[in-house]
């Protein structure tokens, strides 16, 4: 059995010593052996001050449910770049929604999704599957990291039963009421 890897190494990256903003379980979809994506956004997500657990490519799907389920993390992020992250992602987001632990963990998924390039019409296919959000193949991060905070800020509240008044982008109504997220995403226990 394939075993994650992640964290950080001493002294990698800019970090502040302070407590995390938050926890993202990254991984690729089964199909895709590339760990360069990986390997970038890991680093992304702790020079922004997340704690990342990157389980690698190729990822089996029990082993992406059974590792959420251990880590609990505030966002699942999954990212491809071998064009078959479409086929693959819906398959994934199915069997996560179908699990009872992890149907209101927010899963995002983004990278060259389809070998064919951008399909909007596909990339509507997985919101409705039950992803949070699609990042088509782009270098702008910013997107990608305001949608993590929300979502670590939301489920911080929602844990702490205390709710989201403000963040750095603006008013943010407690459990996910600005349509930001589907309603699933509102099950932060």
């Amino acid at each position: 059995m394939k075993r994650p890897r992640g964290g950080r190494s001493p002294g990698a990256g800019s970090r502040s010593t302070g407590p995390a903003r938050g926890s993202v379980l990254l991984s690729s979809v089964s199909s895709d052996a590339h760990t360069w994506n990986l390997v970038f956004l890991q680093l992304l997500l702790e020079e922004n001050g997340y704690d990342v657990v990157n389980l690698g490519a190729c990822v089996p799907d029990e082993l992406l449910l059974a590792e959420a389920r251990a880590h609990a993390p505030d966002v699942i992020v999954i990212s491809s770049v071998n064009g078959h992250g479409r086929a693959d992602g819906r398959r994934l987001i199915g069997a996560l929604r179908a699990d009872p632990m992890l149907r209101g963990v927010p899963a995002v998924i983004g990278g060259k999704l389809g070998v064919a390039g951008a399909d909007d019409a596909a990339d509507a296919e997985l919101l409705d599957a039950g992803f949070a959000a699609v990042f088509p193949d782009s270098p702008d991060t910013g997107p990608f990291l305001h949608l993590v905070d929300t979502v670590c800020t939301a489920r911080r509240a929602a844990r702490a039963a205390v709710p989201v008044a403000r963040t750095g982008h603006g008013v943010i109504p407690s459990r996910f009421g600005n349509g930001l997220l589907p309603a699933y995403a509102a099950d932060a226990s």
